[in-house]
């Protein structure tokens, strides 16, 4: 009777030692494709199935207290389920709304998380706090987050963390404004939340680097009700404004509503910057933004989970992606500040100034 071909035997003809092999079955990153490809061509050539081996290759992406249609997350998710499928991996999409304020031992994790002959690692995106992260630490359950939307203190470091630079973003936004001579630039971003928080800190640089007093209007939210209530807000106050830095894209369009209702015109008025680069190119005028690559987010954090659960004494690792800033046509150059008096009108919904007229 014939021996049935082994392991040993798909290394010996591919030209690889078995450990290679091994590391194809359990998904490493770092093993050339064309190897992966020429070890998994031997062993359909010699007849054995390396499929069924494989089992067991399945990551969670945990999308933490977020709406399942929330743009940037659904990007990051796209990008993850784009890395998985080219290294043979299954990802499995769950929602997953916890409290912040429990202690980890009392979160009641999915079940499906315990069963680890199914599930490898999880990614965890949308909004998470320190104690899903220590609960799945606890739990020996390998992971990678995102690093941007994390709540409360927590120690990146001991951690596989993938982050966008929204700071340094948000002060190259800024610094854009105040080279269009913006000078009255109001931030608007519910400083709370930890990535409107953070780019509140780019802004507030160069700002400060500028000579000029930080402005900020937060309401409690995140959504484009955020962007309208603030922005009302800040042309019935009365006080200067040239530009409006929104902290999301999202938070931009409900500024862009609030404008459009006051009769002030983008760029003409008042000059309009977002973050992220979700929505910017869908508004009229296109938005400026920095885009955050949110698909380059998710392949990173695919990458790091897979890796940490083929090789879990790994040394954590904290990527930084940098982003991009996208010129479009809602920022211009600043002339004279909108003053009180144009807004009342526009308020009142008087008739506009004509053309050249004194603002």
């Amino acid at each position: 009777m014939q021996k049935k071909p082994t392991r040993h035997e798909v290394a010996r003809v591919a030209g690889v030692s078995p450990s290679t092999v091994s590391r194809v079955l359990n998904g490493n990153a770092h093993v050339d494709p064309a190897i992966q490809s020429r070890v998994m061509a031997t062993a359909t050539q010699l007849g054995i199935d390396l499929t069924k081996a494989m089992q067991g290759r399945m990551i969670v992406f945990l999308l933490g207290n977020r709406d399942v249609l929330h743009e940037f997350q659904s990007r990051i998710l796209v990008g993850a389920e784009e890395y998985c499928t080219n290294h043979r991996w299954e990802l499995l999409f769950l929602s997953f709304y916890y409290p912040s304020t429990a202690a980890s031992g009392e979160l009641n994790l999915p079940q499906i998380l315990h069963r680890k002959n199914t599930v490898r690692g999880v990614i965890l995106g949308g909004t998470n706090s320190a104690n899903l992260l220590l609960a799945l630490r606890e739990r020996s359950i390998p992971f990678s987050v995102l690093g941007n939307n994390v709540l409360g203190e927590w120690q990146a470091d001991l951690y596989d963390v993938v982050s966008c630079d929204d700071v340094h973003g948000a002060y190259e936004m800024t610094a854009y404004l105040l080279s269009r001579r913006h000078r009255h630039i109001w931030y608007v971003g519910n400083v709370r939340l930890p990535w409107f928080a953070r780019c509140f800190r780019g802004y507030q640089r160069a700002m400060a680097e500028a000579g000029l007093p930080p402005r900020c209007s937060e309401i409690r939210s995140d959504r484009q009700e955020l962007g309208y209530l603030a922005a009302k807000s800040i042309i019935t106050s009365g006080e200067p404004v040239t530009a409006i830095f929104a902290g999301t894209d999202q938070v931009a369009h409900g500024v862009y509503r609030a404008l459009r209702e006051f009769n002030l015109r983008i760029p003409d008025d008042i000059s309009v910057a977002g973050f992220n680069d979700t929505e910017g190119a869908i508004l009229h005028p296109a938005l400026t933004t920095a885009c955050a690559f949110p698909q380059e987010l998710g392949r990173h954090l695919a990458e790091l989970v897979t890796t940490r659960v083929v090789s879990p004494d790994l040394t954590p690792r904290q990527i930084s992606i940098p982003t991009e800033l996208v010129r479009r046509e809602s920022v211009g150059t600043s002339g004279a500040m909108i003053d009180s008096n144009a807004q009342v009108a526009a308020i009142g919904g008087l008739p506009r100034p004509k053309p050249g007229s004194p603002r």
